[in-house]
């Protein structure tokens, strides 16, 4: 995993590039509680300084499971295999902990945001259409086209909430 200083400066650096109609609306809190044991830890995007999704260490143990369980069905599959067959369970429930969430933090601000959007991790598309660098006639398209209506409730709402302010 890509260092870095420190979540609140990740948490700084995810604000700033807020686009202007919701640079004082959403705010990201990231946190690692480095004395308990595995260092859990959870992050959390606000919106109008109420949760709007959360990812915590108590999802790890839901993942865990959820590989554990599809192990016993079909032990031939590898654990990439696995992943892959629980990624839109995953995805439909945001079944995602902090550290989920902090890998896409590290891999979105090293993409540009037009590779962002087209990301098949919700986190990093959830980042993406909140940007700055998002720019009017990209929202229209993702307006007009209606994919992110396919998405799950979770994902729809960032989507939903951006568009408005077109």
């Amino acid at each position: 995993m890509e260092h870095y200083k420190s979540c609140a400066g990740l948490n700084k650096q995810l604000s700033e590039n807020l686009c202007d109609t919701l640079k004082n609306r959403v705010t990201y809190f990231h946190t690692r509680y480095h004395d308990v044991h595995n260092a859990y830890g959870r992050a959390a995007i606000l919106l109008d300084g109420k949760e709007f999704v959360y990812f915590s260490w108590v999802e790890t143990s839901h993942q865990e499971n959820d590989i554990s369980a599809l192990h016993k069905e079909e032990p031939k599959l590898s654990y990439e295999e696995i992943i892959r067959k629980m990624k839109s369970k995953w995805d439909t429930d945001c079944t995602y902990c902090e550290m989920d969430f902090l890998n896409a933090v590290l891999q979105f601000r090293n993409m540009p945001v037009q590779v962002a959007l087209e990301s098949e991790n919700y986190i990093v598309k959830i980042l993406a259409v909140m940007d700055r660098r998002v720019g009017k006639r990209t929202l229209l398209q993702i307006a007009t086209n209606e994919e992110y209506k396919k998405f799950p409730t979770w994902v729809r709402q960032f989507y939903e909430l951006r568009l408005s302010s077109i």
